[in-house]
C-alpha cells in the first residue's frame, strides 16, 4: 500500500502472498507457491513469511529495493518517488479486516493498523531522499 497523502514524501507498506487458511481466509505464515518460485529464484531459502517480514532476507530485501529503483528511475520528481518501505508479518485479509468482501483494500484500517510503522517513516526527516533501507542505483 502506497502512503503520500499530505505526508513529505512516499512510502510504502509491503505484504507477502502467502497461504491462507481455507476455513477461516486468514493469511498464514507459509509462503505461497508464487513466492517460494521468486525467493528461489534470488538463491534465498525462505519458506515463511516470518523469515522475510521486516528485511530479515537480504537477498529479497535487496531485490524489493532494486525494483523500487528501477520504478522511482521513471518517476518525474522526487515528490513521485517511494523513499521508505516494510515488508510486513502477514499479507491484508478480510478476516483481518484490511480487505472488504470485495478484496477492495480497506486504507484508513491499515492506516490505523499499522500506524506505529508509518510514523515511523517520517520519524526522521532530515534525508528523507537517502533511507535506511536503500539500496544504490546501479
Amino acid at each position: 500500500m502506497l502512503i503520500g497523502d499530505k505526508k513529505k514524501f512516499l512510502s510504502m507498506l509491503i505484504t507477502i502472498k502467502c497461504q491462507v487458511n481455507a476455513d477461516t481466509g486468514d493469511p498464514e505464515d507459509e509462503l505461497s507457491s508464487e513466492a517460494l518460485e521468486f525467493c528461489g529464484s534470488l538463491g534465498s531459502n525462505a519458506t515463511r513469511v516470518s523469515e522475510v517480514a521486516g528485511g530479515r532476507d537480504r537477498a529479497i530485501h535487496n531485490a524489493i529495493q532494486e525494483g523500487i529503483n528501477r520504478v522511482n528511475e521513471k518517476a518525474p520528481s522526487n515528490a513521485q518517488r517511494v523513499q521508505k518501505w516494510i515488508i510486513l508479518d502477514r499479507d491484508f485479509s478480510v478476516p483481518g479486516g484490511e480487505l472488504g468482501p470485495t478484496m477492495k483494500l480497506k486504507r484508513p484500517v491499515v492506516v490505523k493498523m499499522y500506524k506505529e510503522q508509518i510514523e515511523n517513516f517520517y520519524k526522521e526527516l532530515a534525508s528523507p531522499t537517502s533511507p535506511d533501507n536503500a539500496v544504490p542505483p546501479k
